[in-house]
């Protein structure tokens, strides 16, 4: 269930729209990539023993970038060739046309959110563990909106990062684990993989998705919705089934 109410019609300050990157914008899963060309093949292991919680995911983030062999050079050229949704241009002025604030909450590595999203011509807020240049070919990671209290040990703790969660419509757009603590805070989740089971698990309102031209157009609806000052309408005239018939 929602771990705060859904704000009734008229309360609301605005909308605030906070997407994940590896694996939702960017579906090929840029930091996978750099760390494949780039790193000793035992970056897998470490990440599969996060994955199977042996570890937290700062520290697999951290062990994985001391792999990492790669001057910034070459990081830049390799990840310029990386796409993104292309639905996800369309979902960015979707969100403007109707006053919503897109931020981009990663619990990858800056350098490749920097570079990949300017490649394809966005320039949104972003926040993101930093990957910090050695000298050399060598790599450091660090943590700066690392929270000892964040309940799924993220090295970015996304929760921290609304920006107005008492007064604005909240929504999460994501795939994955470092997704679930704050999509229970949002008011709206637009969801696939593991994320959406989780919504379906924890009965969150959201919209299945595979990419974001599957979603644009139930969020417009929703956007629609909001304008109109029917914001409880919106939520329960979005049923998941009818949703996912098209996925």
């Amino acid at each position: 269930m929602l771990q705060e109410p859904v704000l009734g019609p008229g309360i609301w300050s605005g909308i605030d729209v906070y997407v994940d990157f590896d694996g939702t914008i960017a579906p090929d899963e840029p930091t996978d990539q750099l760390f494949d060309r780039f790193a000793d093949p035992a970056w897998r292991d470490i990440d599969q023993s996060w994955l199977d919680g042996q570890i937290t995911s700062w520290e697999a983030t951290a062990q994985n970038a001391t792999l990492l062999r790669a001057r910034p050079e070459e990081v830049t050229a390799f990840l310029q060739h990386i796409p993104i949704d292309p639905g996800f241009p369309a979902f960015v002025e979707l969100c403007r046309r109707n006053g919503a604030r897109v931020t981009v909450i990663s619990d990858g590595l800056d350098v490749i959110l920097r570079t990949v999203l300017s490649a394809a011509g966005l320039n949104l807020p972003f926040v993101a563990n930093q990957l910090v240049w050695q000298g050399g070919d060598r790599w450091e990671a660090r943590f700066p909106h690392r929270r000892a209290d964040c309940r799924f040990n993220m090295g970015n703790c996304k929760c921290a990062h609304r920006l107005r969660g008492d007064t604005a419509a909240n929504v999460m757009v994501g795939d994955g684990r470092s997704d679930f603590c704050i999509a229970e805070r949002c008011h709206l989740v637009i969801a696939k993989r593991s994320l959406l089971r989780r919504c379906k698990e924890h009965e969150l309102p959201h919209i299945a998705m595979s990419g974001f031209n599957d979603a644009n157009a139930q969020f417009a609806l929703w956007l629609s919705n909001q304008r109109a000052g029917s914001a409880s309408d919106s939520i329960d005239s979005l049923h998941p089934e009818m949703l996912e018939a098209s996925l």
